[in-house]
Order: C-alpha cells, then structure tokens, then sequence
C-alpha cells in the first residue's frame, strides 16, 4: 500500500504527485526569468564598462592620446560581459527546457544541476578582479 503524504493545506496526495503541481512549472519559469534578468544585467554592466575607457580618455585630456593609450583594457572587458550576458541567456533557454522536460518525465533530480551558476560566479570573480587590477594601474 502506498503511503499518502500531507501537503500544505492538510489534504493528501499521492507521492510524486508533486511533480504535475503547476506551482512547480510556475518555479522552474520564475528562475528562468531570473537567468535572462542577469543575462541582460550581464550586457548592461558590459556596456558600460566598455564606455568606461572613452570617459577616462575623455576626463584625461589631450595629454593622452588614443593611439598612446589603445582601445584600452575596458573595451574588451566590456565585450567579454556583453557575451557572457548573451551565453547566460542561451544557456538558461536551454536549462529551462531540461528542467520542464525532467519535470515531465518525473527525474527533475536528475536534470537540475548547478554548474551554469557556479560557472557565471566563477567569471564574475575574475571579472571584478581584473576591474580592480585596471583601476589599481591607472
């Protein structure tokens, strides 16, 4: 005999039940959504961390030309967080339909890993690190 677990407002429900819960595609949606905000925050910072080298040249006057200076380290900074914003986007897409396929399929366990978050946080880190690094150096 199966055993019934309570759920929150004392009924009981078969286990696995859960997994057809709308409540549970409703949470996979809002995390996607949350990924695509950072994706998007992502190319925002990136954006302005390219101009960023433009208004130093700028406040810095003729004194330093653009050809003494270069593009300068901000421009590719700036364009390695415009498309880690764009593969944070891609890449939840893509977790998005693993998790509502894993949901279906009754092994959400299965297919939820974390690897994408610890590999934007890991970026990130070296990110600010070499942000800190360019304004120690100027």
């Amino acid at each position: 005999m199966e055993e019934k677990v309570k759920d929150e407002t004392g009924g009981k429900r078969q286990p696995g039940e859960d997994q057809k819960d709308p409540r549970v595609y409703m949470a996979v949606e809002r995390t996607f959504l949350a990924w695509v905000r950072t994706g998007i925050a992502l190319m925002a910072f990136g954006f302005v961390i390219a101009r960023f080298g433009i208004f130093l040249r700028t406040i810095a006057g003729a004194s330093v030309t653009a050809h003494e200076h270069g593009s300068g380290f901000s421009l590719w900074l700036g364009l390695a967080m415009i498309g880690l914003g764009i593969l944070v986007c891609v890449g939840s897409a893509f977790r998005h339909n693993q998790y509502v396929r894993g949901i279906d399929n009754g092994n959400f366990r299965n297919a939820f890993e974390s690897r994408l978050a610890f590999g934007v946080v890991a970026l990130l880190a070296l990110a600010g690190a070499g942000m800190s690094l360019f304004l120690i150096t100027l």
